[in-house]
């Protein structure tokens, strides 16, 4: 059985979900979000190109960094899947969402598991800017 994931990609500019990724394998962080910060990192957000900005890497607004992923991700049928925008309790262990902060890429990851104490499900392991994400991957996820 695998480690299935969410990624949930938030526009930046109404901070409503566009659509989510789901991901069949390896949706550990050591897995799923190291690859996403592949893909992440360096990268810059922008609303409308100009030849400033296509000297960077960047990404058209959330919808085309959602494209983007997706694009960097499928390779043939299975494995990964376009969802609608709110779709959970699909089997996910853990959620990555991306959204913008300040204008910057941002990132949370919570796992869907649940605290034996308290019951509760659901605990939040990260939620900050991409740099700070590639820090705790590479101290946590190693």
């Amino acid at each position: 059985m695998g480690t299935r994931s969410l990624t949930v990609f938030n526009d930046s500019w109404e901070d409503e979900e566009i659509v989510v990724f789901y991901r069949q394998f390896d949706g550990y962080p050591a897995g799923h979000g190291r690859e996403l910060l592949t893909i992440l990192q360096d990268m810059n957000i922008v609303n409308g190109m100009n030849s400033d900005n296509m000297k960077l890497k960047i990404a058209n607004g959330m919808d085309c960094l959602a494209a983007q992923v997706v694009a960097d991700f499928k390779e043939g049928p299975g494995d990964f899947y376009l969802h609608k925008a709110g779709t959970r309790d699909v089997g996910e262990e853990y959620i990555y969402t991306l959204y913008t902060k300040n204008n910057k890429l941002q990132i949370k990851v919570e796992d869907t598991y649940e605290d034996e104490d308290t019951g509760k499900k659901g605990h939040e392991l990260f939620n900050s800017n991409i740099e700070d994400y590639r820090k705790w991957i590479n101290e946590e996820w190693t």
